[in-house]
């Protein structure tokens, strides 16, 4: 965002005044101690003079809220819309607790600058997220990614978001790794295995578990079955997805899932976001 407005040669005050913020409301969005709204999104990026899509982009299909947050309406605004007294019926439909009424479609959508078909699709990805699920473009429900549970789940998805593609160590390798960490055998390759691919789903001594974090440079917390640590390390590597696939821009703008990131950890990644688009300035942040 800061980039884009010094290369337009546009001023803090005037996008202050374009998005109806204050000056030092936008200075912080700029440093990364706070973020926007993201009903603010469509008039930060016609401020800017650049298409939403480009400046703040999304992965994956809408769901109700992201139309309604594209069109630069907060709840609050819509029920003069659909004719009530409350934002009650899109509240509901956002959190997937309750559909729509069919004569309330047509005119969010109108609103929402969509077509019918669209607001429909985007209320089954509300509902299907509430269930803890996605809808593809279709409408159709998929599995949603999860953090992992399982001991299993935790060490398959360290290997596959924590190394390039074939470079992920074996069976073997990880057994040595630990062994040496212990300071003798406390562990087989066969045991790895049967571990990883949960054959085994009895919990190994803590002396293994320490020799995985210390490996895999993960807190040791992570392989207790606290779902609160297994979903800040889950964010991470999703973070860490996003920084190898050049969409930080869209982790930091439209943030990260329910449990997401400590404030000062999201705090740190922006400052060293900030750091990497410096470095290197063709990078698509």
């Amino acid at each position: 965002m800061r980039s884009v407005r010094r290369a337009a040669e546009i001023s803090q005050a005037d996008v202050a005044s374009g998005v109806g913020a204050a000056d030092s409301t936008v200075a912080g969005w700029e440093l990364g101690s706070s973020v926007p709204d993201q009903e603010k999104l469509p008039a930060l990026a016609r401020v800017l003079g650049q298409r939403l899509d480009d400046l703040f982009p999304r992965s994956g299909p809408p769901d109700l809220t992201d139309l309604r947050c594209d069109a630069g309406l907060y709840r609050k605004d819509t029920p003069p819309v659909i004719g009530t007294r409350s934002d009650g019926p899109v509240a509901g439909a956002e959190g997937g607790i309750r559909p729509l009424k069919d004569k309330y479609i047509p005119l969010l959508a109108h609103a929402y600058g969509v077509t019918v078909d669209e607001l429909k699709h985007a209320q089954k990805r509300s509902a299907a997220k509430a269930r803890g699920e996605e809808v593809d473009d279709e409408g159709a429900s998929t599995a949603a990614e999860k953090s992992p549970r399982t001991l299993a789940e935790k060490i398959t998805l360290l290997l596959e978001r924590s190394y390039p593609a074939e470079g992920a160590p074996g069976d073997a390798e990880i057994a040595a790794a630990v062994n040496k960490y212990a300071g003798s055998q406390v562990i087989t390759a066969e045991r790895v295995e049967a571990l990883r691919t949960g054959a085994d789903e009895t919990t190994p001594p803590p002396i293994v578990l320490e020799g995985f974090a210390q490996l895999f440079g993960v807190t040791r917390l992570y392989f207790e079955p606290d779902d609160a640590v297994a979903q800040q390390v889950f964010e991470g590597l999703r973070l860490m997805s996003a920084a190898k696939s050049g969409k930080v821009g869209r982790v930091r703008a439209r943030g990260l899932g329910e449990a997401g990131l400590p404030a000062d950890v999201l705090s740190l990644l922006n400052d060293l976001a900030d750091k990497v688009a410096h470095a290197t300035p063709d990078a698509n942040d």
